[in-house]
């Protein structure tokens, strides 16, 4: 590929004359609605820095985009010229609207799927068959489901399924600017907590910038924080998904307590203290840090002793401080 080349895929091609965001929000009458959790980004400028923070676009790949809502996201995502464009949108309110990006779409030689269904049910394996190709996720996301989408991803890259077969797909993703903060939070940090762990095991996430909450129609209580998630060529633990989640979040089920108070609720009343001290040696932690004040390779330690305790103690997998006999034997 020449230079010359290059620059102008990298820039961008001009699309159609099309009616701006906010004509077309206007003309097709389209209001967010509260219960989706919807903010329209209306400025053609942030879009493209949106974009443009996903880092290279190249002309194989494919990109999924969540939510695109009347379209502002998806003309700067056209404008990269990916391979393939898929939309995923569970208000059909937007047909019109996406189908006008559609038609402009073809004379680019780009394929462009819509699909109206929910993000958090919709089978990525089912439309990209192979893994051939590298995928971008982008999206406004709705504030109501951006961390659980997020751990539910997490759970995919850490399995090589879905969108994360291939060790290099990227995340550019928007959220509360406090709920940004906190994937990205360092150690030491006060807003680190359970997703800035979960997030910096099997990727590595890095907050491009903050967009003024006043940008977005209904303008949302908080800022928006643009986050470019990377999926680690190596994650840094091999033990299973869900094991790792169970510990990091009773960790810090109590964050503002040491940390082996919320690790000991892993474990029956009856053998909590001695069991929680033990593993603590084992894992070579201090007990009396905060969650906080972990670090991510600690957190792992403390998972993979528990691992190892479950091997001769396979019934505390199931356990369940909160339970009515539990909490009975507590009040004792």
């Amino acid at each position: 590929m020449s230079q010359a080349t290059a620059r102008i895929l990298n820039s961008g091609v001009r699309l159609p004359p099309l009616p701006s965001i906010r004509e077309l929000v206007k003309l097709y009458k389209l209001q967010a609605m509260k219960q989706l959790s919807q903010n329209f980004l209306m400025d053609e400028r942030l879009t493209d820095k949106i974009v443009k923070s996903a880092g290279r676009i190249d002309p194989r790949d494919i990109v999924l985009e969540v939510g695109p809502g009347p379209g502002g996201i998806t003309r700067s995502i056209l404008r990269r010229q990916p391979q393939r464009l898929m939309l995923v949108e569970k208000d059909a309110r937007f047909t019109e609207t996406l189908q006008l990006l559609k038609e402009c779409a073809r004379p680019l030689d780009l394929q462009m799927d819509i699909y109206y269904e929910d993000i958090l049910r919709f089978n990525i394996e089912q439309h990209v068959p192979d893994n051939e190709q590298r995928i971008h996720l982008i999206g406004n996301l709705p504030f109501a489901i951006s961390t659980r989408l997020l751990i539910n991803w997490y759970a995919d890259v850490a399995a090589r399924r879905g969108a994360f077969r291939r060790n290099d797909t990227c995340m550019t993703l928007t959220f509360q600017k406090e709920v940004a903060e906190r994937i990205c939070a360092q150690l030491g940090s006060e807003q680190r907590c359970r997703l800035s762990i979960m997030s910096q095991i099997w990727t590595e996430p890095v907050l491009k910038f903050i967009i003024p909450g006043k940008a977005f129609v209904p303008k949302p209580q908080v800022d928006v924080g643009v986050v470019k998630v990377m999926t680690l060529k190596q994650p840094k633990t091999q033990l299973p998904f869900a094991l790792v989640e169970r510990v990091v979040r009773h960790i810090f089920s109590m964050r503002q307590k040491y940390c082996r108070r919320g690790y000991s609720t892993l474990f029956p009343l009856e053998e909590r203290e001695a069991t929680t001290y033990k593993l603590f040696q084992l894992a070579d932690v201090e007990d009396t840090l905060r969650p906080f004040e972990l670090s991510v390779e600690e957190c792992l330690r403390l998972a993979e002793v528990y691992a190892e305790h479950l091997l001769t103690h396979p019934e505390v997998a199931t356990f369940d401080y909160r339970g009515p006999k539990q909490q009975q034997q507590s009040l004792n």
